[in-house]
């Protein structure tokens, strides 16, 4: 139906004749000569309509913006003044003889060049969203990533196989979406989380690497970086160590930054223990962008006088830090105070501070109400472990080390974001070195820091019934910027290492035969060691384009409450089908008065 693209036309083309085919993007009337912006996928081109070809120009008077046309016409030279450095076809114009209404269009719910366009909007018009400039460019950078990706893959000797989309439900940590099945009533599937499992019996049927591009479902509390449906950047191999991954990958982030962005990551990429990460950014996936980091000053607060301090400090899950933050002593009480409120959404009860006014004076220089019950040697001793100025501004988190470490985390991005100290650039890491279990009070025993099929450390193996707390995983994490784009561990590939991290979860042998009892048959059968990663690949085509949300780069995704504004999904079925699956429903309990909806 056409002979070029829009977008592709040039000076190179002038004086030809050419069919065009794509949207009316604006249309214009200037004494007489109508101007149309014609836009299909490559980019944008002005039309010429003379009413001296009055057929032609009688079809433009009635062209409205979305129109779908069929432009012909000779290209020629835009007159001088009046070329567009903004478009890439902004020398050339075409001079219209033919127009073809293809289809109408009625007004547009929204205008596509709005800038404050509510999100509720964008996805019940999703299809029309999508025709935006920035939601083009954003599909087509994920389409690049894909592609680059694949091809690294491949080059490496990867092979690309699916997995099952309807699998065993083995819920650990988010809920599964269950699917129940006709031909067997009363039983369900489920839709993966991940292909984990899969991907480890491959390795046990020999073919070492694996990739996939895969969905996975999680059933979980969303927010701006979470999905139900997301994609994942699936890899497995045998007989590499965690370099010997990480290695991989690392040259594989590095081609894809440059081809996608021209952008050069590190070589190598720094390596980070979880335990400094901690201790200095309050988190395992620090934005190392923020220069802020936190510093140690329990053991200063032992015989304090102040109980705030002096508790967590003699509190063996209890820590004591210290925020400095540059001349964060221009900062208004009324900030301080917002900041306040900022940390007590992370449990702590409070937020000290000591403002140095001078530090050449000692404590006659500082300003704080705390002051007066701090010795001049704690004083002295603060001051040097954070290397305060003149005009700086210190914070102080004292609670467990989980309150401490969020509250204070989060608190130097925010300080990052609001004082202009976060740098540009692409700042990436190795998180390493995780502890294998975390212990979960509520529940009142060992879960897997990561999953149960992670390999603990060699030298570790002992530890594993006896002492878990202290056991360090083959796990490692890699963290752009603040996110984590992958994560990844060497997995366990001996029956009795498996049976031994099981018994530690609590997971007795019934129950690990129940749910896992095909993976710990394929054990038994010479599976090579292996290990691998996963990438969240819309995370990663966040971060690349520039969006905070990766419902950005996704072309149909769900709202944080997990529905789909456009299709009204999910939706309530039909009766016939919910027998034919033996399902009755049950009527939601009413909620009670004054019960939040």
């Amino acid at each position: 139906m056409r002979s070029h693209f829009c977008g592709e036309l040039n000076e190179s083309l002038i004086g030809q004749h050419v069919t065009l085919c794509g949207w009316a993007h604006s249309r214009r009337d200037h004494g007489g000569v109508i101007f149309i912006d014609l836009r299909d996928r490559a980019g944008v081109v002005q039309t010429v309509f003379d009413p001296d070809q009055k057929q032609a120009f009688a079809a433009a008077e009635s062209v409205r913006s979305e129109f779908v046309l069929r432009v012909e016409g000779k290209i020629r030279a835009r007159p001088a003044g009046t070329e567009n450095p903004h478009l890439r076809t902004g020398k050339v114009e075409v001079v219209a003889d033919g127009i073809e209404i293809l289809n109408r269009a009625e007004a547009l719910p929204f205008q596509l060049d709005e800038a404050d366009l509510s999100e509720p909007v964008r996805l019940k018009y999703r299809y029309l969203d999508l025709r935006r400039d920035f939601m083009q460019k954003n599909l087509r950078l994920r389409h690049k990533v894909t592609q680059t990706l694949r091809r690294y893959l491949e080059d490496h000797d990867f092979t690309e196989i699916e997995t099952p989309m309807l699998t065993k439900s083995t819920p650990e940590g988010a809920r599964d979406y269950l699917v129940p099945s006709r031909t067997h009533p009363g039983h369900f599937f489920a839709l993966p989380q991940s292909p984990q499992l899969f991907k480890q019996l491959l390795m046990v049927a020999g073919f070492e690497r694996y990739y996939q591009i895969t969905r996975c479902f999680r059933d979980e509390d969303l927010r701006a970086d979470r999905q139900p449906e997301f994609t994942q950047v699936d890899i497995e191999t045998s007989f590499l160590d965690e370099n010997g991954v990480m290695d991989l990958m690392e040259e594989m982030l590095r081609v894809l930054f440059r081809n996608v962005l021209s952008v050069e990551l590190p070589h190598p990429f720094p390596r980070m223990s979880y335990d400094e990460s901690v201790r200095r950014y309050g988190s395992d996936r620090p934005d190392l962008r923020v220069p802020l980091e936190l510093v140690d000053v329990g053991d200063l607060m032992k015989n304090v006088e102040f109980k705030v301090f002096a508790g967590p400090a003699n509190n063996p899950n209890g820590r004591v830090a210290a925020l400095r933050v540059p001349k964060g002593g221009e900062l208004p009480r009324s900030q301080i105070d917002g900041y306040t409120a900022f940390v007590g959404q992370y449990g702590a009860k409070g937020l000290a501070y000591i403002k140095v006014n001078d530090a050449a004076k000692g404590r006659d220089g500082l300003q704080s109400p705390i002051l007066k019950f701090l010795p001049d040697d704690v004083i002295a001793g603060i001051m040097q472990r954070t290397s305060a100025q003149t005009g700086d501004l210190i914070f102080f988190g004292a609670d467990t080390a989980k309150v401490v470490n969020d509250s204070l985390g989060a608190l130097r991005l925010k300080l990052g974001e609001d004082m202009g100290l976060r740098q540009d650039g692409w700042k990436i890491l190795w998180v390493v070195d995780f502890p294998m279990f975390d212990y979960d009070a509520d529940l009142k025993r060992w879960v897997a820091l990561h999953h149960p099929f992670t390999s603990p450390k060699t030298e570790d193996l002992d530890r594993v019934d006896i002492d878990p707390a202290n056991v360090k995983a083959r796990a490692y994490d890699v963290v752009l910027n603040g996110s984590e784009i992958g994560g990844g561990s060497i997995r366990i590939h001996r029956m009795d290492v498996q049976e031994k991290v099981f018994a530690a979860l609590g997971i007795g042998p019934e129950e690990a035969r129940a749910k896992f009892g095909f993976l710990l048959d394929a054990l038994k059968f010479g599976a090579p060691p292996h290990g691998g990663i996963a990438f969240g690949l819309d995370r990663i085509c966040a971060l690349m384009s520039g969006v905070d949300s990766i419902r950005d780069v996704i072309a149909f995704p769900k709202t944080q409450k997990a529905a789909c504004l456009m299709t009204d999904a999910p939706s309530e079925v039909d009766e016939t089908q919910l027998r034919e699956l033996h399902i009755k429903l049950r009527k939601p309990p009413e909620k009670t008065t004054g019960e939040a909806t």
